[in-house]
């Protein structure tokens, strides 16, 4: 975070809201000039800190939270409304980065995860990015990235059931690094890309393969049921991730490991994926990026294994957390 500080600057602040600290009131709704005295906890560390922040609470009421130094999971609702587009800018995430956390109040055990970015307008899958996942599907690598739609609404929290939908017989899961947009990023270059990145969160993109394969038209019909778009635990800002470019990932199975890979093999790179796309359209903040899939989906296994009512997924990703999802019927029969 050190270094995203240096860049921020006066040319840093967000202009959406004016910059500064008028900006972050009304980006947030909270404070404007000095830290009110009866919340200490507003006060700043001399040195920002990388940041691990997250969404807890009932589905639909979720509140934000972050990770301190320590591992505490402390709840940031007295400081900010959500982590949602207008907290995910780089004056916003600044001024996070160098709170002193330790007045925050602690998060109960056992409190429900929410995706840990709220607010998304776009999720925008990159499909086949992976050279040995399109080894596997016996295809050649494409050209350039294969860009598809998942609906918005099939994002939930990383520990909440999966709805298998009606008739449905070929779910499967896709262990994913997912890139989360901090501010508009139009025509940007690759060497630009990662100043607009807010950071970075796991997710199981999961797919219906008949949707998306023997239907006609795009993709999205097999990608975009409710719950197929777990998100989280986790937005890690980049500094804490380090290279995006050497993530571990990791699905299990009911217990048996089905995925493994690491983003080295990515066709496309995170630097890549942002400036291609930010060619055809204007990616907002809080957009989500899932970047494509390593080995071992179940349309891959020969023959092929898909999900059923009462599969139990774990995945998880160096420095990203951990998921666990179990599948259920669709409460729409």
């Amino acid at each position: 975070m050190e270094k995203f500080l240096k860049k921020v600057g006066n040319d840093g602040r967000n202009r959406a809201h004016g910059g500064g600290e008028r900006g972050f009131k009304e980006a947030t709704g909270v404070w404007q000039g000095r830290a009110p005295q009866s919340a200490p906890f507003l006060q700043t560390t001399q040195q920002a800190e990388p940041m691990k922040l997250f969404r807890h609470g009932p589905a639909g009421a979720e509140k934000p939270g972050l990770i301190d130094a320590s591992g505490t999971l402390r709840d940031l609702s007295g400081v900010v409304a959500d982590i949602h587009p207008a907290t995910l800018g780089r004056d916003s995430m600044a001024r996070l980065a160098a709170l002193d956390p330790t007045g925050l109040p602690a998060v109960p055990p056992g409190t429900r995860f929410g995706a840990c970015v709220g607010g998304v307008g776009n999720v925008i899958g990159i499909g086949l990015n992976y050279a040995d996942h399109a080894a596997e599907a016996g295809l050649k690598p494409p050209g350039q990235p294969i860009v598809f739609n998942k609906h918005s609404g099939a994002i939930c929290g990383p520990n909440d059931d999966v709805w298998l939908p009606p008739g449905a017989q070929k779910l499967d899961w896709e262990v994913e690094l997912g890139i989360v947009i901090g501010r508009r990023a139009f025509h940007v270059s690759e060497d630009d890309a990662l100043d607009f990145v807010a950071g970075f969160c796991l997710v199981n993109d999961v797919s219906e393969r008949a949707y998306q394969m023997e239907l006609e038209g795009q993709w999205a019909k097999g990608k975009s049921y409710p719950t197929h778009c777990p998100v989280g635990p986790w937005l890690v800002t980049p500094d804490e991730l380090g290279d995006p470019q050497d993530v571990d990932l990791w699905l299990d199975v009911n217990g048996e490991r089905r995925q493994t890979g690491n983003t080295r093999t990515m066709i496309f790179g995170v630097k890549s994926i942002v400036s291609y796309l930010s060619r055809f359209m204007a990616l907002q903040p809080g957009d989500v990026i899932p970047t494509g899939t390593p080995p071992g989906v179940g349309m891959g296994h020969k023959p092929p294994v898909y999900l059923k009512a009462g599969d139990v997924v774990t995945l998880g990703a160096r420095g990203l957390g951990e998921q666990r999802q179990v599948v259920v019927a669709s409460p729409a029969g």
